[in-house]
């Protein structure tokens, strides 16, 4: 599978724009929030967000190094977006790249959370009960639903051919949520 695309910068901005507007759009589905018992919270949607972009770089992430700048650029878009967003909620200045830091290791908690526990069910519903739900009270039907739920995305996303996965305008997450 050849990535010519990635030595354009150009098309790859408009990939890693692509891969993040996905992600952003699944980690809003209303469903999380009603049924899943995820907390609608500024915490809340930034944790299904990081969740989101996770499950992206790790199937682009197989794909060894052809993927790598890929990877990179969805990972700085998403901080650049947590800095935008920051500022816009009233944020100072000085404050920011305190907030922003914190936010970067915590994306990378999560990832050493998720990434070994992917194929155990029951692992991956704890490292969810820690790190998505903090450590709240939850359902154990939510907890069960939504280890599914990454399961699935996980199965769906090695389903797909790795640039089907950037084109944009083309889904990438089962519309099940």
């Amino acid at each position: 599978m050849g990535f010519s695309w990635l030595g354009r910068r150009r098309q790859r901005e408009e990939m890693v724009d692509a891969l993040y507007a996905k992600a952003v759009a699944q980690a809003r589905s209303p469903v999380f929030y009603a049924e899943r018992e995820v907390p609608d919270t500024v915490d809340g949607r930034f944790d299904l967000l990081v969740l989101h972009v996770f499950l992206i770089l790790h199937r682009l992430g197989a794909e060894g190094r052809e993927t790598k700048a890929l990877n990179q650029g969805l990972f700085d878009l998403m901080f650049a977006d947590m800095d935008r967003s920051l500022r816009e909620m009233g944020v100072s200045d000085m404050s920011v790249g305190k907030r922003v830091k914190e936010m970067a290791r915590a994306f990378y908690g999560r990832v050493d959370a998720y990434e070994p526990v992917l194929d155990d069910p029951a692992k991956l519903q704890e490292a969810l009960a820690r790190n998505l739900y903090r450590g709240a009270e939850v359902k154990q039907a939510s907890l069960t639903a939504m280890a599914h739920y990454i399961q699935k995305q996980v199965a769906v996303l090695a389903a797909l051919d790795p640039t089907a996965i950037a084109e944009p305008g083309k889904a990438c997450f089962s519309e099940e949520a």
